[in-house]
């Protein structure tokens, strides 16, 4: 049976461009694909026949030999093209190799000619992370803070390139460029990353002597950081192209400063809310006044007291609290009382106490409404 003419197999005209029969190709590849017809006994030939057409068209010099003498060209060892029929083991092995890569390559990161190999050769670098603490105050006023960030920076030896005086590396000549080898076993065509190069696609015959042929070297770098105000314990600042740089003369990655904001020893926060535990005589509490409270600005606030104040009870200072991160208003800052008993008290303090606690009636109204609960709880019990 003569053999079909491959423009026709790939349904174009003569004169496509490469980007005709790859569009082509994916096309029917998908639709005669022999998993997706298992129910077609014709599709496994047809399927290979796909590949066949698509192989030789795709190779420049194969299609000019192709346009020139048809599928002559490829008999009695002409331009080295594919075996008439490709019945064989090895035919459909290497065509289904071929439609895994055309299909899914650009998916997976497989071979892509020049570019892909490309991508290979210039590695991003590396994300990097540095912690920072800051006091309480740092973070409610905001700060510029000088850091040193140990990372590899460019080499400026060779530019980047890791070649000895700059020289740009030479193409691998056992991959040529794809960062890959394949090994046929049996059915399987195995893709391996190439030994030569290790998948850069390049060597460099000559490394440089500064940093060993990577293109880069390691060094501690001095920046400067802004810290906006209102950042809290987890706030993440990017700094886009202050990471690692990259490999051959790659992309530089990104600096990630994690915020850590130490603990106060007056105030607690609480997102924009800040707290202070403010300790008050009993006489204070009981008579009621002024007194007088930090705030974290490092300025004063006078608080009034309400005659009569109990352990646990809060006062509101609007505005004194923390920034909002970026703008947004400020928190409010809580003064909790707590009510401070006496010790070491004189004997005439003690007679004065007693003196008191003999005359007093009805000052103390949370302990008798206590106690009278407990009367009613033990009266129930009895009964």
């Amino acid at each position: 049976m003569a053999k079909r003419d491959y423009y026709d197999v790939l349904g174009v005209q003569k004169g496509a461009t490469a980007e005709e029969l790859k569009k082509a190709y994916r096309k029917k590849a998908k639709e005669l694909h022999p998993d997706r017809n298992s129910d077609n006994p014709d599709a496994e030939s047809q399927f290979k026949e796909v590949n066949e057409a698509y192989d030789a068209l795709k190779d420049p010099q194969k299609k000019a030999a192709y346009d020139r003498f048809g599928h002559a060209a490829f008999d009695g060892g002409m331009g080295g093209g594919p075996r008439p029929g490709g019945a064989g083991q090895g035919d459909f092995a290497s065509a289904f190799s071929d439609v895994f890569d055309d299909l899914f390559g650009d998916f997976m990161g497989g071979r892509g000619g020049a570019g892909g190999a490309g991508r290979q050769r210039a590695t991003r670098g590396s994300d990097l992370r540095y912690n920072l603490r800051v006091t309480l105050e740092e973070a409610h006023q905001g700060l510029q803070k000088t850091i040193k960030v140990p990372t590899s920076v460019q080499c400026s030896t060779c530019s980047g390139t890791g070649a000895e005086g700059g020289a740009e590396p030479a193409m691998c000549p056992t991959c040529s460029g794809m960062g890959k080898v394949r090994a046929q076993q049996g059915f399987f065509t195995v893709e391996r990353t190439c030994p030569t190069c290790s998948g850069m696609g390049q060597i460099i015959k000559n490394p440089c002597r500064a940093c060993g042929g990577s293109g880069r070297v390691e060094k501690d770098r001095s920046l400067s950081v802004n810290i906006p105000a209102g950042v809290e314990t987890g706030t993440r600042i990017r700094l886009a192209g202050e990471g690692e740089a990259g490999l051959r003369g790659g992309p530089t990655g990104d600096l990630y400063i994690f915020i850590e904001v130490e603990e106060h020893q007056l105030f607690q926060r609480d997102g924009q809310s800040l707290f202070c535990l403010v300790p008050v005589s009993m006489t204070a509490a009981a008579l009621g006044g002024d007194i007088e409270v930090p705030t974290i600005d490092g300025g004063r606030s006078r608080v009034k007291i309400p005659a009569g104040s109990q352990s646990g009870r809060q006062m509101r200072l609007r505005g004194k609290g923390m920034p909002a991160l970026r703008g947004g208003g400020t928190g409010d800052m809580f003064i909790e009382l707590a009510v401070e008993t006496p010790v070491n008290l004189t004997s005439r303090q003690k007679e004065l106490l007693k003196e008191f606690e003999k005359i007093g009636e009805d000052n103390n109204p949370e302990s008798s409404s206590f106690f009278t609960k407990v009367k009613s709880f033990w009266d129930g019990m009895k009964n």
